[in-house]
């Protein structure tokens, strides 16, 4: 890691973003995307995230036209990891939101989305890269561990269901071990 930026991702900045209020990193939150909803590929994930989507391109992307929203990381089904927004800066994924109490966890967060959805099993490959990237986060930013991980669900309740009962956090937690 360097600069906030882990070197093995493709860095594709994005404009959705501010400084961190604070400048505290103390949180992880697992979300999953897929645009189109329950399909994989394209580019359309990261045309989201780089104010880019063609609301033409598909009748869902009308709907969700002109969203400002973005994640630190995005890990794609074969593995691959795309980061759009360094570590030390706040990007847009978590809403309105809270964890423990504290409101608006944009501010002290960090958001890693895997492409996917609730319903259908994450990759092998999505699970290591995550074990391995939390691994490097938690080097790197002391306040984060393994009770400070948590999903858009739990911060997000009744509003948000990602990574969703498809996501193994057994397997995941006890790979941090």
């Amino acid at each position: 890691m360097r600069d906030h930026r882990l070197l093995e991702a493709d860095f594709r900045p994005s404009p959705n973003f501010n400084a961190r209020p604070q400048g505290e990193i103390s949180l992880l939150v697992i979300h999953n995307i897929s645009l189109p909803p329950g399909e994989f590929g394209g580019p359309y994930i990261e045309d989201l995230f780089l104010n880019r989507l063609d609301p033409q391109a598909h009748p869902y992307f009308q709907e969700i036209a002109g969203l400002h929203v973005s994640a630190h990381l995005l890990i794609r089904r074969e593995g691959s990891v795309v980061q759009f927004v360094p570590f030390d800066q706040r990007a847009w994924h978590a809403g309105q939101s809270s964890f423990q109490g504290r409101e608006q966890c944009n501010d002290f967060s960090i958001g890693i989305e895997l492409e996917g959805c609730d319903d259908q099993a994450y990759t092998s490959r999505q699970y290591q890269q995550l074990q391995i990237i939390t691994q490097a986060l938690m080097d790197s930013y002391p306040e984060l561990n393994p009770q400070r991980i948590t999903g858009h669900s739990d911060i997000a309740p009744g509003r948000k269901t990602d990574p969703g009962p498809a996501f193994d956090w057994d397997r995941y937690l006890q790979s941090l071990a």
